[in-house]
């Protein structure tokens, strides 16, 4: 059975992230505990709410260093919505914060305005489709394997991540004519802007895909 740790912060949707991991066959361990996660071989970093407030609860309990221990030992590690943004080097909400750092880039708002001109609906809430980015033709091999394009997942956030290399956004969503980044890959760091959790058996796939990687 293949084990993986879910990072405990406080901050963070870990029910439901941990059911899904286990209806994919998975063994999960939910903890705060530093040596438990570096032992693990695959960690998921959850988050929901503001990137100011995830970042002060991982130093809080000093498990921002043991997260970026777990990147360059090249454990697989997937961040889930707020969980991706952090991983990023800084975000403008509500000032600036910095971030892990494990994927160069920043966080903004997403725009008021589609790219029309029409006013746009702030947060991003509910269901949109996966989409190749500009630079890419497939998602062969990886978090996407056996993932459509077309296929949709579900989204709630206000921010969005801006990876500073186009060779890390694996995927992206269209909101208002305004791209945003959906999936973010740097070599074993892992990033989904959406909850694959909440999102049917794509997104169980695409955690089943996290699992053998």
């Amino acid at each position: 059975m293949i084990e993986v740790t879910v990072i405990d912060y406080g901050v963070g949707n870990l029910l439901s992230v941990s059911r899904a991991l286990e209806h994919c066959g998975a063994k999960v361990t939910v903890t705060s505990d530093p040596r438990s996660i570096l032992a693990s071989g695959r960690v998921v970093l959850p988050g929901v709410g503001a990137f100011a407030d995830g970042m002060r609860a991982l130093q809080d309990k000093g498990l921002d260093a043991i997260v970026r221990q777990v990147a360059a030992a090249g454990t697989p590690l997937l961040g889930i919505c707020l969980g991706m943004q952090m991983l990023l080097d800084k975000s403008e909400e509500f000032g600036i914060t910095d971030g892990l750092g494990l994927i160069p880039g920043h966080v903004v708002k997403i725009p008021a305005m589609t790219t029309k001109g029409a006013p746009l609906k702030i947060p991003h809430i509910g269901w949109n489709d996966l989409v190749l980015p500009v630079q890419r033709d497939s998602w062969q091999g990886g978090l996407l394997a056996d993932i459509e394009p077309g296929e949709a997942v579900y989204f709630v956030h206000s921010f969005m991540a801006v990876p500073a290399s186009p060779a890390h956004r694996l995927a992206d969503c269209n909101y208002g004519g305004i791209p945003i980044s959906a999936v973010l890959q740097r070599n074993n760091v892992m990033g989904c802007q959406f909850h694959p959790e909440k999102s049917g058996e794509v997104g169980l796939g695409i955690l089943n895909n996290f699992l053998m990687h």
